[in-house]
């Protein structure tokens, strides 16, 4: 039995990016810090480029902007495979765990989605501080996707 090819993505980074910036612009809220850097089967790429409001006290970036960058980036693998009809889906369920305390620096989150059905996805989300091989944290997330209008 072979195993069927992956699903690859339907929307390119220029057009997430595009539809991000109309319909989620609250992301940028304070100047743009969330990149969509790329997409592919069943992943996607994006990066925080760090801002003073993004660290805790010690100069390290925070557990809510690593938590944020993660739940972004499942979303974004999500909608890139299944285009703009899935704006709606929700974050069900979002576990992570902090591994290490990145410095002041861009974060990198590596996403993968594990199922992708028709009312739930599934995804995991790995973080690294830019240029390191370390994850700094690791997420899984549940999406509830809205049903197809008809």
């Amino acid at each position: 039995m072979t195993k069927s090819a992956l699903p690859q993505p339907i929307m390119t980074v220029d057009e997430i990016e595009k539809l991000l910036d109309e319909v989620f612009p609250q992301l940028h809220h304070g100047g743009r810090t969330v990149m969509v850097e790329a997409v592919g089967s069943m992943t996607a790429r994006l990066r925080l480029i760090a801002h003073e409001r993004h660290l805790r006290p010690g100069g390290t970036v925070s557990g809510p902007a690593m938590f944020t960058l993660a739940d972004v980036g499942i979303w974004v693998a999500i909608l890139a495979h299944m285009g703009p009809g899935t704006l709606g889906a929700v974050t069900s369920n979002l576990n992570i765990n902090f591994l290490l305390r990145p410095p002041h620096g861009d974060v990198i989150v590596e996403c993968r989605l594990l199922k992708l059905g028709k009312r739930l996805a599934v995804g995991e989300a790995t973080l690294f501080a830019d240029g390191s091989a370390e994850p700094v944290a690791h997420a899984v997330g549940t999406y509830a996707i809205p049903a197809a209008k008809k």
